[in-house]
């Protein structure tokens, strides 16, 4: 869309000269500060968010994934609930997240503005906008109702495998 070819355009104008230049896009958002991070951050977050959807959505098979979803939380409900709300809960505009530790464990953060985990060193499997323009046109203020609404396209096959 046009906010995310807005990101491209200027993160292309800001990195020649930056030494920056040759890196990856995660290595770029780990390393760059001021506008350099927010576009770059939020070309790789908008790449996860996109990425992680299809038409109907796939179900979360039984696999490494699931299983460390119900170790962590005790059911993939709680789980739901406990993401939904650290998304309504996140002030303003940003992103919140599932990652995955070195080790497996898995961790919910809120993530304001361009925010990756990444940064934190964890891997990124799974994220929700919560920038108003992500829902306002469908959802108004309904932060909640837009986030339910994300499960239902959710290809948890992706998802499963970012995990590994």
């Amino acid at each position: 869309g046009k906010h995310l070819q807005a990101y491209v355009d200027n993160l292309n104008k800001l990195l020649p000269g930056s030494g920056l230049e040759s890196l990856k896009l995660e290595e770029i958002v780990c390393k760059a500060q001021g506008g350099v991070f927010n576009n770059a951050g939020q070309i790789l977050n908008h790449n996860l968010y996109f990425t992680q959807f299809c038409k109907g959505g796939k179900a979360l098979v039984d696999g490494a994934l699931k299983a460390q979803i119900i170790k962590q939380w005790g059911s993939f409900e709680v789980f739901q609930a406990e993401f939904v709300a650290k998304g309504v809960g996140l002030f303003g505009s940003g992103w919140v997240w599932l990652s995955a530790k070195k080790d497996g464990e898995l961790v919910i953060t809120q993530e304001p503005g361009a925010s990756n985990p990444i940064t934190q060193g964890l891997k990124p499997l799974l994220t929700f906008d919560v920038w108003e323009h992500a829902y306002y046109l469908d959802f108004q203020n309904r932060r909640a109702a837009q986030l339910e609404a994300l499960w239902q396209i959710i290809d948890w096959s992706i998802i499963e495998e970012r995990y590994k």
